[in-house]
């Protein structure tokens, strides 16, 4: 299992989104993508589409208006 992070703060939707797909194929089954997002729209998209494709998600807001978004990808 592997760890990568997404540098998504002061992007609006639908960037975050679109990167945040773009860089999970890359992964591998377990590994981790903590993405780091301070858009509301975002903030709801991002997780609610990984939990739709399956991948267990974890939301932890890091500061005031900024979380990070945990992916573990499960297929």
């Amino acid at each position: 299992m592997s760890e990568y992070t997404l540098d998504c703060l002061g992007e609006a939707c639908p960037v975050p989104l679109m990167k945040t797909e773009k860089e999970l194929e890359k992964l591998n089954v377990g590994d981790l993508l903590i993405v780091s997002i301070d858009h509301s729209c975002a903030m709801k998209n991002v997780p609610e589409w990984a939990r739709a494709q399956g991948h267990n998600v974890e939301i932890e807001e890091v500061d005031d208006g900024e979380w990070e978004v945990v992916i573990e990808k499960t297929k």
